[in-house]
């Protein structure tokens, strides 16, 4: 589940947008939601979308739940890229 705080005349574009696309049933805001972020999710991996800010802090936030001194991480990562490349 992920709750976001967005400025409310966003958020009535976004509902109006998501009933005239998808009815006026329950669920209209989810589906409208689901494809907004699976469409941003697509032009970002294609590379379409710029990141802001300092990529080192950004793998910092993305690295920090794991557990692991760097010398460890890059043998594992080893381990790993030897093991693709064998089969």
């Amino acid at each position: 589940m992920i709750k976001a705080k967005i400025d409310s005349r966003l958020e009535l574009r976004f509902r109006e947008l998501a009933m005239r696309r998808f009815g006026y049933s329950k669920g209209a805001i989810s589906r409208a939601v689901e494809e907004a972020i699976l469409r941003w999710i697509s032009l970002a991996e294609e590379g379409l979308i710029s990141f802001e800010g300092d990529p080192v802090e950004v793998i910092d936030g993305i690295l920090s739940d794991i557990n692991m001194g760097s010398v460890e991480l890059q043998h594992m990562i080893k381990d790993i890229w030897a093991s693709t490349v064998v089969e």
